[in-house]
């Protein structure tokens, strides 16, 4: 989970737009976090395969939380 502002310490995830398996690219939405003060996108830090989504819908995450996991080895 990337800092989402100074004074936020967590967010919910809202809805994923990937699955484990899809190939993503660099600043594709991955999905949306809830928190306190606003809902927001959050994109993929690189490009490459989701290999595990490990945040599920409902969930809250604490910033620096692990959302999901990207290969940046594979394209496919």
């Amino acid at each position: 989970m990337p800092q989402l502002g100074e004074d936020i310490a967590e967010g919910t995830v809202a809805q994923w737009f990937v699955r484990e398996g899809d190939y993503v690219v660099r600043d594709q939405v991955l999905l949306e976090v809830e928190t306190s003060k606003a809902d927001t996108e959050i994109p993929s830090p690189t490009n490459g395969v989701v290999t595990s989504i490990d945040a599920a819908v409902g969930e809250v995450v604490p910033k620096q939380g692990l959302l999901c996991r990207i290969d940046e080895t594979r394209t496919s």
